[in-house]
C-alpha cells in the first residue's frame, strides 16, 4: 500500500529528531527552488559537507546531511565508509555541465546530442540534484559497485540506506523504468525529495525548461514524464 509523501516525511522527522530549522526549511517550496534557480551557498537550509566526508566543496540540505552522517556512522561499524562526491547543483551549475557536453557532442544532431547527454546527465531545471536531497556516493562507475569493496558498499546501501531515508532512484531499466541509465552511486533522501517531486509534477511542465542550448527539445523528449519521473518503483511508492 502506498504511504503518502507527508506521512513518510513525518516518520523520518520523528526518527531523527532533526533540529527545528532543518525541519522547517523544506516547507517553503517554490517553482524557482525545484527548477534550481537559487543560490544554495547562501541558503540557510543548506550546509557544507565536512571535508572528511567529501572530495571537494559540496552542499546538502541540513536534514539530508544529518541523515547521511548517521548512516555513515552506522556503516563504519560494518567496515564500510561513504564519501559524498556530488551533492547540490543548481540551475547554473547543471547548465555548465550540460553546455560542456553539448559542445563535446556538437557533431551530432541536436536530438541525438541531447539523448546522449541524457544517458547520465540532466537538463538544467530537471535535476534532482537541484534540491539538495540527492547525493552521489564514493564512485561514478557502476562497475565499481559490482565487485570488491564497492560491492560491499552497495550491498550495505541496499540493505540499510532506507533506514535513514535514502533510496536508489535510478535502478536497472530492465523493468521498464524510463529516463537515465542505472546509477548505483546516486541516492535520494526521500522524506524531502518526494515532496519536491509532488510539487514539480503539479506546477512544472516541459515549457518551464528553458535557458540553455537544446532546451527546445524538452517537450519532444518528454522530460518531465520520462526523466524527472523516471525513477524506481519503490521510490514512486514513497
Amino acid at each position: 500500500m502506498k504511504v503518502s509523501c507527508i506521512a513518510f516525511s513525518f516518520f523520518y522527522i520523528i526518527l531523527f529528531s532533526v533540529q527545528t530549522q532543518a525541519q522547517e526549511c523544506y516547507k517553503f517550496i517554490t517553482k524557482d527552488f525545484v527548477l534550481g534557480k537559487f543560490d544554495f551557498e547562501t541558503d540557510s537550509c543548506f550546509i557544507k559537507v565536512a571535508p572528511e566526508l567529501s572530495n571537494k566543496t559540496i552542499y546538502l540540505q541540513k536534514e539530508v546531511y544529518d541523515a547521511f552522517v548517521k548512516m555513515n556512522t552506522a556503516a563504519k561499524k560494518d567496515g564500510v565508509q561513504f564519501k559524498v562526491i556530488s551533492g547540490t547543483r543548481n540551475f547554473f551549475y547543471q547548465k555548465s555541465i550540460w553546455d560542456r557536453k553539448w559542445k563535446t557532442n556538437s557533431n551530432l544532431s541536436p536530438i541525438e546530442n541531447a539523448k546522449k547527454i541524457l544517458l547520465y546527465s540532466s537538463m538544467p531545471s530537471t535535476s534532482r540534484h537541484h534540491w539538495g536531497t540527492d547525493l552521489d556516493i564514493n564512485n561514478l562507475s557502476n562497475s565499481y559497485f559490482e565487485s570488491g569493496q564497492g560491492l560491499k558498499e552497495y550491498n550495505w546501501l541496499i540493505a540499510h540506506a532506507h533506514d535513514y531515508g535514502f533510496y536508489q532512484v535510478y535502478t536497472s531499466k530492465n523493468n521498464g523504468r524510463t529516463g537515465y541509465n542505472e546509477e548505483k552511486w546516486h541516492w535520494s533522501y526521500m522524506p524531502l525529495s518526494c515532496q519536491y517531486l509532488e510539487f514539480y509534477n503539479t506546477n512544472i511542465t516541459d515549457a518551464d525548461i528553458s535557458g540553455f542550448e537544446g532546451s527546445e527539445l524538452a517537450s519532444e523528449l518528454h522530460m518531465v514524464s520520462n526523466y524527472v519521473n523516471g525513477i524506481s518503483k519503490i521510490a514512486k511508492t514513497q
